[in-house]
């Protein structure tokens, strides 16, 4: 059974990052598939069944989405009200006061996963049709910060961030061979450029779209058709 495999997968991966401790600047680290395990498995038991055609990768939690309710991309409204999941959320053992972890009660939008499953529900109507040939998943389940600013991985320093590159990379491999994936989709030119690496050797194709974030002058200029063009160019979905 696939989810129950990714369900496995994603507990060992976060056992391998959970001794992991980084210097300066980095001042609080997030896990949330340790105190967001609730939703984030609901996610992978109800979704992650059977064999999927594409996986979409994120890099890593946004403040308002996955380090506030463990499902990627996890825009709270999108999460709630289309995927159908809300469940129990702890606390960090170090919560950063500057960005404090709410759950389901956090009232900011995460700009990223509201593009993002906007445009999937858009294309497939239910989550149950996108799903049946679909997976979207996080690179690295980590959120780094510096105070109030976020850090993504790609700021850490090489040697620091290596054990957290081998843990994400084997995981990484287990989700294309659980679900069988013929594709994997960088959502930005980050994840794409793990795909390419991590997944080198085996069978299937790796490409990208444009990340949806706010932060993109690009994105903004109309992320959603820009993602379907790029998905049709490169051969993965239908024109």
């Amino acid at each position: 059974m696939s989810a129950a495999t990714l369900i496995t997968a994603a507990r060992d991966l976060s056992a391998a990052l959970a001794p992991l401790t980084f210097a300066p600047p980095v001042t609080h680290v997030y896990n949330p598939l340790e105190y967001a395990w609730a939703p984030h498995e609901a996610y992978l038991r109800r979704y992650g069944e059977g064999s999927k055609r594409v996986v979409f990768l994120g890099m890593n939690p946004g403040p308002f989405g996955m380090a506030q309710i463990g499902v990627p991309f996890g825009e709270i409204a999108a999460v709630r009200d289309w995927l159908g999941i809300t469940a129990p959320v702890g606390k960090p053992a170090q919560e950063n006061p500057k960005k404090p972890v709410e759950g389901f009660a956090c009232k900011r939008s995460e700009v990223s996963g509201a593009r993002l499953w906007s445009l999937f529900r858009e294309r497939f109507g239910t989550p149950e049709v996108f799903f049946a040939t679909h997976f979207v998943a996080n690179y690295c389940p980590l959120a780094f910060f510096a105070e109030g600013k976020n850090l993504t991985p790609d700021k850490l320093p090489a040697a620091e961030v290596a054990p957290v590159i081998a843990a994400c990379d084997a995981h990484l491999r287990t989700v294309v061979e659980t679900t069988g994936a013929e594709w994997v989709i960088g959502i930005g030119a980050y994840a794409e450029a793990q795909a390419v690496r991590a997944l080198a050797g085996m069978a299937v194709k790796t490409g990208r779209i444009l990340h949806p974030s706010p932060a993109s002058p690009a994105a903004n200029r109309g992320w959603a058709p820009q993602a379907v063009a790029e998905l049709v160019r490169q051969g993965v979905w239908p024109a």
